[in-house]
């Protein structure tokens, strides 16, 4: 039985298609086809069970069990009806129904699993008389149909719970990252334990964690309660004991150094390595980033910092920077990978990235870039530690950047020659902003002048007093009375009269 061939469908995040497809292909898969936020592959019942048990990019793994072509309701009814579901799972147990919906023939994925589950329990009732039930949290075999354009697939969940809870954490922060894609930027950054690794923003713990696994190369199933297949109708238990007693374990000889600002992440962080059994090969401390030192001259640091969404950015922009300036002095020889959402962030680090991958991290767009640090210059970045020696003591008179020139000899003022232009140097004599020579201060005060012979010597910018116009001169002011000293009443007339006044300037002109 277990050598027969299923086609099934594993899930993933975007960006992780190939880092899953190359799982896949490691545990036996065939015919393997990338597809969007999938894989869909070929294998035997070993390869189902390991595909749950072993892949750490994997977020549910689906058995494809019928594939039509419905163009109405009535076609998904009768396609969902025709698999015989007897064979599948008994009367007793209970079932649910997961659908999605990207098809113009339906448009709502509630009711296409209300006709699914219709046709399931039709087809009991007239084999049985009786119907099994429906158990959307906790059921013995959950469902899974999938409606594209014309295409309807019904396929059967193996994993259950999603395959990124893996079943070794205590606790998490509110940023936590998803174990499956940890699993995935570590596999992207070429991380297989022969180095140092380094996560000085560690959080919870997820990606040192995620590492330490990998470099041990424990199963990432290891600590699940279960999978959703151990409750089919023809789950192979003994296949599965010996997939999970398998000697996967193998040596680390090197460190994982996971720090943070936050005292409670370190111990929570703890908390989870305790439980994936990988404590002694993590080396927790509490500090900040600005001042944590490596332990080695190489290795591999991955960190994920804040993107600013819960932050305000002009808190987010000095993190960065920093983090830029400690990749520069302190981790010469390392290669740096960041995971981030922040465009700006990533500018203020300062250094341009060799790689930058896309991806998501839940609904956030994100960006995974490596910074490739070194010592030197870019040109004796590959060079041995000979070449490099001898580099430098043919270079040891450089002066920062720039090498002194012996060639250069000075010149005599003698020696500049004025261009060939006739007009270079000549000044027109009917230019009026021409200077005409003499101090700033002269030129000034010979300005403050007037030229007329009556007003010789006054000075132009001196202020007159104002005369008073012929309105008020000719006014009446022994019968004014204030505004204050008047009744209710004119008060308003005399709002209303200075109102007309403010809103036409000719009330303002004196009358002839």
């Amino acid at each position: 039985m277990s050598s027969e061939k299923f086609q099934m469908l594993a899930k993933t995040f975007s960006g992780l298609e190939e880092v899953l497809k190359e799982e896949l292909l490691a545990i036996g898969a065939s015919d393997v086809e990338v597809v969007v936020r999938g894989v869909k592959f070929t294998g035997s019942k070993e390869v189902l069970y390991k595909a749950n048990f072993c892949c750490r990019t994997a977020l549910r793994v689906l058995l494809i069990i019928g594939e039509y072509q419905v163009r109405n309701t009535n076609d998904l009814y009768q396609s969902v009806y025709k698999i015989d579901w007897s064979e599948i799972f008994e009367l007793n147990q209970s079932f649910s129904i997961n659908s999605t919906v990207n098809s113009e023939a339906f448009n709502n994925s509630m009711f296409v699993s209300l006709k699914a589950k219709d046709a399931i329990v039709d087809q009991f009732r007239s084999k049985f008389k009786k119907r099994p039930s429906v158990n959307p949290d906790d059921p013995d075999i959950r469902i899974n149909v999938h409606a594209s354009a014309d295409t309807l697939t019904v396929s059967l969940d193996s994993s259950g719970e999603s395959l990124h809870k893996r079943g070794y954490r205590f606790g998490q922060n509110e940023a936590s990252m998803n174990e499956v894609l940890a699993a995935g930027i570590l596999k992207i950054a070429g991380w297989d334990g022969q180095s140092d690794f380094y996560d000085t923003m560690c959080g919870s713990g997820t990606i040192p964690v995620e590492a330490a696994l990998i470099a041990r190369n424990i199963p990432p199933g290891m600590f699940r309660k279960s999978f959703a297949f151990e409750r089919w109708k023809d789950f192979d238990a003994d296949l599965f004991e010996k997939i999970y007693n398998e000697d996967y374990e193998r040596a680390f000889d090197h460190k994982i150094y996971a720090s943070d600002i936050v005292s409670i992440n370190i111990k929570v962080a703890e908390k989870n390595a305790k439980n994936a059994g990988v404590s002694k090969d993590i080396d927790f401390q509490t500090i900040d980033f600005a001042s944590f030192e490596p332990k080695s001259n190489e290795g591999l640091l991955i960190i994920n910092p804040p993107y600013g969404e819960r932050m305000r950015e002009r808190m987010v922009e000095p993190l960065y920077e920093m983090i830029g300036s400690q990749l520069k002095q302190k981790f010469s020889g390392f290669k740096a990978w960041v995971f981030s959402s922040s465009e700006e962030g990533f500018r203020k680090i300062g250094l341009r990235p060799s790689t930058r991958i896309p991806l998501y991290n839940g609904p956030l767009e994100c960006s995974f870039r490596l910074f490739e640090v070194y010592e030197g210059s870019k040109k004796t970045k590959h060079q041995s530690e000979e070449q490099r020696r001898e580099y430098h003591k043919n270079n040891s008179d450089i002066v920062g950047n720039r090498r002194p020139r012996t060639d250069f000899k000075s010149r005599n003022r003698d020696d500049f020659k004025p261009r060939d232009n006739k007009n270079f140097g000549q000044r027109n004599n009917n230019d009026s902003n021409r200077r005409d020579g003499g101090s700033f201060a002269s030129r000034e005060r010979s300005n403050r002048f007037d030229s007329d012979t009556e007003n010789q010597g006054e000075n132009r910018y001196e202020q007159k007093p104002r005369e008073a116009s012929e309105f008020t001169r000719t006014r009446d002011w022994s019968k004014f009375v204030p505004r204050h000293k008047l009744e209710d009443k004119n008060k308003r007339e005399f709002d209303d009269k200075r109102s007309a006044r403010s809103t036409d300037r000719r009330d303002r002109r004196p009358r002839n």
